[in-house]
C-alpha cells in the first residue's frame, strides 16, 4: 500500500469516535516516503489540531531548539523529513483541566497500525522518539528518562533517540544534568547524520 493511501486512511478515520473516545478528528502529520528522519511525539496538542501541522506551538519551538544544536533548521526539516505521533487526533483536555488528555491504551491500539504503516513505508534512517509514551512505544522500555536520553538505540534497521516531551509544562527537559543529556543526545544525532 502507497503511503499516500495510509494518509488518506488516517485522515478519514474514526475509530477512535466510535469507540466513544472525546477525540477532535483531524490526524496530524507531514512528510513523504524517502525522509530520513522521523519525528514521533505522542498526540497532537489543540494548536496543531487547529492548523494541521506537527509541532506547531512551543513544544515545537523547544524540540526544533534543540535540533539547532544538530544542525537542523526548522524550515528544511519540515519539509524533508516526517513527523507523526503514536495518536493521530488531539485526544482533548485533561478532566483535570490542567494540559491535554494522554491517550489511553486503546486509543494507542487503534492507532498502532497507523503508524507502523508510517514506519514500514517510509523507512526512516532515524527515528525522534519525542516523550515519554513515544519511547515506551518504539523502544517496549518504561527505562526512567535520565538512563535514555543521549543514547541511541537499534530497531528494526532504524537509530532511535529518545528525547523529552519538549512541553512548557515538563520539569524535565529544565533541570541541569538533563539539559546536558539533551545536548548529548544532539551530539550523538549530529555524528550520526554524518556518518550515514
Amino acid at each position: 500500500m502507497a503511503l499516500a493511501c495510509v494518509q488518506a486512511q488516517m485522515l478519514a478515520c474514526r475509530l477512535c469516535m466510535h469507540a466513544g473516545f472525546p477525540v477532535s478528528p483531524r490526524a496530524v502529520f507531514s512528510g513523504r516516503v524517502g525522509a530520513r528522519l522521523m519525528v514521533v511525539g505522542q498526540a497532537p496538542g489543540s494548536t496543531e489540531q487547529a492548523t494541521g501541522r506537527p509541532f506547531n506551538a512551543g513544544s515545537g519551538r523547544r524540540l526544533f531548539g534543540w535540533l539547532q544544536q544538530a544542525g537542523l533548521e526548522e524550515r528544511a526539516f519540515r519539509s524533508r523529513q516526517y513527523m507523526t505521533s503514536v495518536t493521530k487526533c488531539y485526544p482533548g483536555r485533561s478532566a483535570a483541566g490542567s494540559g491535554d488528555r494522554p491517550p489511553t491504551p486503546a486509543e494507542q491500539q487503534l492507532c498502532r497500525p497507523y503508524l507502523q504503516a508510517e514506519l514500514d513505508l517510509v523507512k526512516p534512517q532515524i527515528i525522534l522518539a519525542v516523550g515519554r509514551l513515544a519511547i515506551r512505544t518504539l523502544l517496549e522500555t518504561a527505562d526512567p528518562l535520565e538512563e535514555l536520553v543521549g543514547r541511541a538505540f537499534e530497531r528494526d534497521g532504524s537509530w532511535v533517540f529518545p528525547l523529552p516531551h519538549p512541553s512548557g509544562a515538563s520539569r524535565w527537559h529544565q533541570a541541569e544534568d538533563n539539559r546536558r543529556r539533551i545536548a548529548t543526545a544532539m551530539r550523538r544525532l549530529r555524528h550520526q547524520l554524518g556518518a550515514d
